[in-house]
């Protein structure tokens, strides 16, 4: 028997709680992406400040990034005492962008702050990759292109490298390329122009985007960012530079081929070691398994291959150090566009190909990690310096604070937040209170009589050995 009252019509669902509901699926979405990300970040700092703990840096920059941004932090001028006395670091390269560490080294007054910073920087641009990847190609590729980024040769190389401030550009590179991707023309161009603050070559890879925009008929945006990026760096390495610069110049053009003393000529100089640059060009693209190619974003990395490979110095040329970073969210943001529009290619073969090249990457990605720096986080070495670090800690212990120091690379970025520290044989005129001397690295041959070449470099003054061992050793101007 039916009710004399007809039932009500069920309550409309609320607009407000739709909303609440896309953005719970939403968040849900990113979760296995941010929790790559803290993986990753994980993965970075602890071989960064382990590596750090058992004092092998492997150059001077950590320590002069340090002396640069403890003087933003005290409201200075950045002034690297390890380039020279009262030396501008805005006359060696131009990277403002590290005013931004200045509040967070100010609170946390620490080469490990710098460390944790590139560290989060580079997760964060594996968290933008595989998102994008995610948009185009599904989660379960997206994680796994993003893994093999996070993962790549280049990043790792300079997660290997202390810190460097390319860092920063690497998450700008990788967000103006997803804004790319997603047709979002302007985003690109803004999320890129910040480029030109972090390093004076960047403004070529600024103009390198405009050309991408270009070909992508957005035509006179395309221009407008070319000219912007060109302008940018022609004004900062010919007037921003030399004037803060000694010498009134630029320091590294003599390292372009046909530039220097020793130089070859050009184009002689081009064609040093084609071996090596082909090696590290081939290793870019294949990372990628060669898709990269079909994607006209792999122009992004023609500047800074130009400039290293154009270069007459071989520590540009190859796959160490820190110079391939910026190259591996344009590699991988090419690898996306390539892979997503391969079903549209009238060839069989790319078709098939392209379906199978995320794990294809994935398979590259993880065997090239057997032999990067990262496998060293499953060594128990990793977090025991041993006695020699021991050593090195008890050798800094000798050096007040706010004492000026002589060292070479072994103990300076120890020391560059508490004392003034100049690199051995450039201090000038000044005759400092320390010196500390790592007597194996950095020499053709191990130092044997530290007191005997401390006296070469200040033949006025004298100095007392007040620690030596493990290859250390501390010596105190008398008073």
């Amino acid at each position: 028997m039916k009710s004399a009252h007809p039932e009500l019509p069920a309550t409309p669902p609320d607009s407000s709680s739709r909303f609440f509901d896309i953005q719970r699926v939403a968040r849900s979405a990113r979760t296995p992406h941010f929790l790559l990300g803290i993986l990753l970040f994980g993965a970075y700092a602890t071989h960064s400040v382990a590596r750090y703990s058992r004092f092998e840096s492997v150059s001077w920059d950590l320590a002069i990034f340090e002396q640069v941004v403890r003087s933003y932090a005290h409201l200075q001028p950045p002034i690297a005492p390890i380039k020279g006395p009262d030396f501008n670091i805005l006359g060696d390269h131009f990277s403002p962008v590290l005013t931004l560490l200045a509040p967070l080294y100010r609170i946390f007054p620490s080469p490990v702050t710098l460390l944790l910073v590139q560290a989060a920087l580079f997760s964060v641009s594996a968290v933008v990759v595989s998102e994008t990847a995610t948009h185009f190609l599904g989660q379960a590729r997206g994680l796994l292109l993003g893994a093999s980024y996070g993962l790549s040769w280049g990043v790792q190389r300079a997660v290997d490298f202390d810190f460097h401030e390319i860092c920063f550009a690497v998450p700008l590179l990788a967000v103006a390329l997803r804004q790319f991707l997603l047709k979002k023309w302007h985003h690109a161009a803004y999320w890129c122009i910040p480029l030109v603050l972090v390093k004076e070559d960047l403004g070529l890879t600024v103009a390198a985007m405009g050309v991408c925009l270009f070909i992508a008929r957005q035509r006179m945006l395309g221009i407008r960012l070319a000219i912007f990026g060109t302008a940018a760096a022609a004004t900062v390495l010919f007037v921003v530079i030399p004037m803060f610069n000694p010498s009134s110049g630029y320091d590294y053009w003599q390292k372009i081929a046909g530039g220097g003393a020793d130089s070859p000529g050009w184009p002689a100089g081009v064609l040093d070691e084609l071996g090596t640059k082909g090696e590290t060009l081939l290793w870019v693209i294949g990372v990628t398994a060669f898709l990269a190619l079909r994607s006209p974003l792999v122009l992004v990395a023609v500047p800074t291959l130009g400039w290293r490979f154009l270069s007459h110095e071989p520590n540009y040329w190859g796959t160490d150090w820190h110079y391939s970073a910026v190259l591996m969210p344009i590699a991988f943001m090419a690898l996306i566009d390539a892979v997503r529009d391969a079903p549209h290619s009238s060839r069989v073969w790319i078709r098939r190909y392209a379906r199978n090249a995320v794990p294809a990457v994935a398979a590259i990605a993880a065997t090239l990690c057997f032999q990067l720096p990262l496998r060293d986080l499953l060594q128990p070495r990793t977090y025991d310096g041993g006695t020699r670090a021991a050593a090195a800690r008890t050798a800094v212990s000798h050096i007040p604070d706010g004492t000026t120091v002589e060292a070479n690379t072994g103990l300076m970025s120890h020391l560059t937040g508490r004392t003034t520290v100049y690199w051995v044989g450039n201090t000038g005129t000044l005759t400092p209170q320390y010196v500390a001397l790592d007597l194996v690295s950095g020499w053709s041959t191990p130092l044997t009589d530290p007191v005997g070449y401390v006296k070469q470099l200040h033949p006025s003054a004298q100095y007392d050995l007040v620690f030596q061992d493990q290859q250390y050793a501390v010596l105190a101007l008398q008073d």
